[in-house]
């Protein structure tokens, strides 16, 4: 497992834990859940925020968001 923050445009994970709470709760209601598929679409030229796509839609991610989200990449 990783974080969400260690990945790069193009690759795809699995979200499977979050490491804050209030981070968990936040997104959740976003459509970032435990066990949803997203695809890193873009990072900014800072590297923050992030653009990944999750329940059919793009979200934009702060890098500090993307640090509290465990992943698995999908090869």
């Amino acid at each position: 497992m990783t974080k969400l923050s260690k990945l790069k445009p193009g690759q795809r994970a699995i979200i499977r834990n979050f490491t804050k709470a209030e981070t968990y709760l936040k997104l959740m209601e976003m459509g970032c859940v435990p066990g949803e598929n997203i695809l890193v679409d873009q990072i900014a030229p800072f590297g923050d925020p992030i653009s990944i796509k999750v329940a059919g839609y793009l979200l934009s991610l702060r890098l500090n968001e993307a640090e509290d989200i465990e992943v698995e990449l999908i090869n």
